[in-house]
C-alpha cells in the first residue's frame, strides 16, 4: 500500500510540474457542435440555408480557411440523397492574431459557418429527406486538437417551404458576421517588385480605410504581416507581401489570382482578383541634391555597416590575413593592395548595379531589385560550392598555390593583386543580399532614379564596403598594430573557416528553397563528391609524391568534381503536372471518364523519393499524356485523416502507394518500389 501511494504522489506531482511548466490542459476541452437549418420544411427545387455552429471553450480558437500556418481550417464532407447538391462554406470575417509563426486568421467564441443547400425539383411532396454530414475542425491555444462531428439533419418535403423561427436569431446574427459584397467596386491588382499591389475603388467617396486584408490563399500575406493601406486618389492602394514557404519549411506555388476580406469598420469581400502586368514605367525625376544627400549617407552607411554582416566577414577574415601576412612589407605594396580591392568592388557593382539598371531601363522596372541573383539556381549554386571549396581549403584540407591564408593566391607578388582584386568581387557578391535589412529604404529610393544619380548612389554604397580597408592601408601606423605573424595564424584561419561553412549552409539552404526540398538529396551528396575531390587533391597532388601519384590525384579529384557538380545541379522541371489530390476532386474526375494515377507521398518518404527519380521516364509520361491520365499528388508529409482513409480502403497503411484508377475498372495497385516497366504495364492496360 505504501509503494503504491508513492507512486500515485509521484504521478500526480509530476502531472502538477508538467501542467505548470508547459501548460499541459489536465483535460482535454471540446467544443459544442450542431448542424441547424433554416427552414422547418422545404420544397422541390428550392435552395435553402443550414449553419455549422460551434461553440468553443474560453480561450481556444478555429480557424479560417486560409490559416495562415500549418493548421486546419473546418471542413464539410456531405452525404446527401441523389440530385442534392451542396455549395461552399460561407466564412465570416476572420480576426489576425499573433501565432508562432506569423500572423494566423481565426475565429473566437462562436463562429457559425452557412452553407447553401439545394434540392432537386424531382422531390416528391410528402417524403422526408435525410441529410448527413461530416464536420471536422482543429481548435488550438498553447496546443492544438483535432474534432470532428457526424450529423443527421431530417426535413420534411411540402409544397411551399416554411422558414423556422427558432432559428431565425441564429441566422440573422450569422449573415451579419458576413463580409459585405457591395456592388459598384472595383478591384485590381498587379506586380510591385516581389510584391503585389491590390488597387480597391469604391463607388463613392472614400470613408473610413480598411484596417487589415486577410487572403484566401496562403501565398498572399495579410497587411498586418508587413504590407501597407494607403489612399491613391479615389482608391485604396494597398501593398502585400508574397509568401513563398510556409510555417514547415514547404514550398508555397506561387498564384495568379487571389480574394479575401478587407476588415476594419466596415468589412468588405474581396473577389477572386487576376494578378495583371505592372504598370507602365514612367520617366525617372532627378532629386534635388538636399533630398538626394540623405540616400547617398544612407547608402555609404550601409555599405560600412556590411562589413559587420554575416555574410561578409568571412571576406573580412580572409583580408585580414592579407593584413598580418603584409604587416612587413614596402607600405607602397600595401596601399596599392587596399586600391586594387576597393577597384574589385567598384567594379563589381558597376556590373551588377548595371544590368539592374538595363532590366529596369527595357520594362523590368519593379520586377528586378537589388540581391535578387539569389533567385537564380545557377547564381546560388556556384556561390555554394565557391564558399564550401574555401572553406575545405582554409580547413587545411588542401592549398591553393603556395599560399593558404588568401583567396587569389600570393598576395606579395603578381598573383597577390589579383587576389586582392577577386577578393574585392567575393565581398561585393556575398554582400549584396544582406543588404536589405539596411539598405532598403536608401535602395528603393535609388533604384527609380536618373542614370547619374542611380549609379552615384550605388557607388556610394561601394565605397562604404570597401573603405575600412582602404583606412588600413593608406594609414600604416595602424597595420603596424596588428600581431606580427606566428603560428596562431594557421589556428585562425582554420576558425575563419568555420564561418564560410556556414555561408555554404545557409546558401544551401536558400538552393533548397529554388528547387524544391524533395530534389535537396543530390546537392548533398554533390557536395561531398566536391569534398572528396578537394581531400584527394590536398593529399596526393603535393610536389614530393611520384609523377604517377599527382597525375592519378588530378584525374580522380576531377571526376569527383564533375560528379559532385552533376548530382548537385538544379534538377529539370517535371514533365508531369501533379495536382493537388482530394476525394472529390478523384470522384469528379472520374465521373468525367478520365483516368486518374494518385501518388501518396511525403517529403520524408526516401522510397518515395527515389520512386520519383527512376520511375517516370518519357515512355512513361508520353503513355500518361497518350492516355488522358490525371497525375494527382496525395501529400502525407502533414497528417491528413482523408489520406488516411483512402490508404485503408486499398489495404494499406505505409507509403508510398502508387494506384492508377478507371472508370469501371478495378484499382492497379502498383508495387512499392517502382519500376518503370511497372508504370507502363499499368497504363497499357487501360
Amino acid at each position: 500500500m505504501l509503494r503504491f501511494l508513492t507512486i500515485a504522489l509521484g504521478w500526480i506531482a509530476t502531472s502538477a510540474l508538467l501542467h505548470a511548466q508547459f501548460g499541459l490542459p489536465s483535460a482535454a476541452p471540446s467544443s459544442k457542435a450542431a448542424l441547424v437549418s433554416e427552414m422547418r420544411s422545404i420544397s422541390p427545387g428550392s435552395t435553402f440555408r443550414v449553419a455549422l455552429s460551434l461553440k468553443h471553450p474560453e480561450g481556444w480558437h478555429s480557424y479560417y480557411q486560409n490559416s495562415g500556418g500549418v493548421e486546419q481550417a473546418p471542413a464539410i464532407r456531405w452525404t446527401l440523397p441523389e440530385g442534392f447538391m451542396a455549395g461552399p462554406i460561407q466564412w465570416p470575417v476572420p480576426e489576425a492574431k499573433d501565432g508562432f509563426f506569423g500572423k494566423s486568421f481565426v475565429y473566437q467564441g462562436n463562429p457559425v459557418f452557412l452553407v447553401d443547400l439545394t434540392a432537386p425539383s424531382t422531390l416528391r411532396t410528402g417524403e422526408t429527406v435525410t441529410l448527413g454530414a461530416a464536420a471536422t475542425w482543429q481548435i488550438c491555444e498553447d496546443s492544438c486538437i483535432n474534432e470532428q462531428k457526424e450529423f443527421t439533419l431530417k426535413l420534411p418535403v411540402v409544397a411551399t417551404a416554411e422558414a423556422d423561427p427558432e432559428q431565425a436569431g441564429l441566422f440573422t446574427k450569422a449573415r451579419a458576421a458576413q463580409p459585405a459584397r457591395p456592388d459598384g467596386w472595383t478591384f485590381s491588382a498587379s506586380p510591385q517588385g516581389p510584391d503585389i499591389l491590390l488597387k480597391v475603388k469604391p463607388p463613392g467617396a472614400l470613408d473610413q480605410d480598411p484596417v487589415d486584408f486577410i487572403p484566401d490563399q496562403p501565398f498572399v500575406k495579410s497587411v498586418s504581416s508587413g504590407g501597407e493601406i494607403r489612399r491613391d486618389g479615389d482608391a485604396w492602394a494597398i501593398l502585400l507581401k508574397r509568401a513563398d514557404k510556409d510555417a514547415l519549411d514547404n514550398p508555397i506555388p506561387p498564384g495568379d489570382a487571389f480574394s479575401g476580406v478587407l476588415t476594419g469598420p466596415r468589412p468588405v469581400a474581396v473577389p477572386l482578383t487576376k494578378i495583371g502586368a505592372a504598370a507602365p514605367n514612367t520617366p525617372a525625376v532627378a532629386l534635388s541634391f538636399a533630398k538626394f544627400l540623405p540616400i547617398l549617407g544612407g547608402m555609404l552607411l550601409g555599405g560600412l555597416i556590411l562589413n559587420l554582416m554575416p555574410c561578409v566577414f568571412p571576406v573580412i577574415g580572409l583580408k585580414i590575413m592579407g593584413f598580418v601576412q603584409q604587416a612587413g612589407e614596402d607600405r607602397r605594396k600595401i596601399v596599392l593592395h587596399g586600391l586594387i580591392f576597393a577597384l574589385g568592388v567598384f567594379v563589381s557593382f558597376a556590373v551588377i548595379s548595371g544590368i539592374l539598371f538595363s532590366l529596369r531601363s527595357a520594362g523590368g522596372g519593379d520586377q528586378v531589385g537589388w540581391g535578387y541573383q539569389l533567385q537564380d539556381p545557377w547564381v546560388v549554386l556556384c556561390l555554394m560550392v565557391l564558399m564550401f571549396v574555401l572553406a575545405l581549403n582554409m580547413f587545411g584540407v588542401f592549398e591553393l598555390g603556395t599560399s593558404a591564408t588568401s583567396v587569389g593566391g600570393n598576395l606579395q607578388s603578381k598573383q597577390g593583386l589579383g587576389g586582392s582584386f577577386f577578393s574585392g568581387v567575393l565581398a561585393t557578391v556575398v554582400a549584396t543580399p544582406c543588404s536589405a535589412p539596411f539598405l532598403g529604404a536608401a535602395i528603393g529610393a535609388a533604384i527609380a532614379l536618373p542614370a547619374f544619380q542611380f549609379f552615384t548612389a550605388f557607388g556610394a554604397m561601394a565605397l562604404g564596403l570597401s573603405l575600412p580597408y582602404l583606412v588600413l592601408s593608406m594609414f600604416p601606423k595602424l597595420i603596424d598594430r596588428l600581431p606580427r605573424p606566428g603560428v596562431w595564424m594557421e589556428s585562425f584561419k582554420q576558425a575563419m573557416s568555420f564561418l564560410l561553412f556556414a555561408t555554404a549552409g545557409f546558401l544551401l539552404w536558400v538552393y533548397a528553397g529554388i528547387i524544391d526540398l524533395d530534389n535537396l538529396l543530390g546537392p548533398v551528396f554533390g557536395l561531398t563528391s566536391i569534398a572528396v575531390a578537394c581531400w584527394i587533391h590536398g593529399r596526393w597532388n603535393l610536389p614530393h609524391r611520384s609523377s604517377r601519384a599527382r597525375c592519378l590525384a588530378i584525374a580522380f579529384s576531377v571526376i569527383f568534381a564533375a560528379a559532385g557538380l552533376f548530382l548537385a545541379k538544379p534538377p529539370e522541371a517535371s514533365a508531369i503536372e501533379w495536382k493537388p489530390w482530394t476525394l472529390e476532386k478523384q470522384e469528379s474526375l472520374l465521373k468525367e471518364g478520365k483516368p486518374v494515377y494518385i501518388d501518396f507521398t511525403a517529403k520524408w518518404c526516401a522510397t518515395c523519393q527515389v520512386n520519383k527519380k527512376r520511375a517516370y521516364t518519357p515512355e512513361v509520361v508520353r503513355l500518361m499524356k497518350e492516355k488522358g491520365v490525371i497525375a494527382l499528388k496525395a501529400d502525407k508529409t502533414k497528417p491528413n485523416p482523408e489520406i488516411e482513409e483512402a490508404l485503408s480502403k486499398y489495404g494499406r497503411t505505409a507509403i508510398p502507394v502508387n494506384v492508377l484508377l478507371a472508370p469501371g475498372k478495378d484499382p492497379v495497385i502498383l508495387p512499392e518500389l517502382l519500376a518503370p516497366a511497372d508504370v507502363e504495364k499499368a497504363l497499357r492496360g487501360l
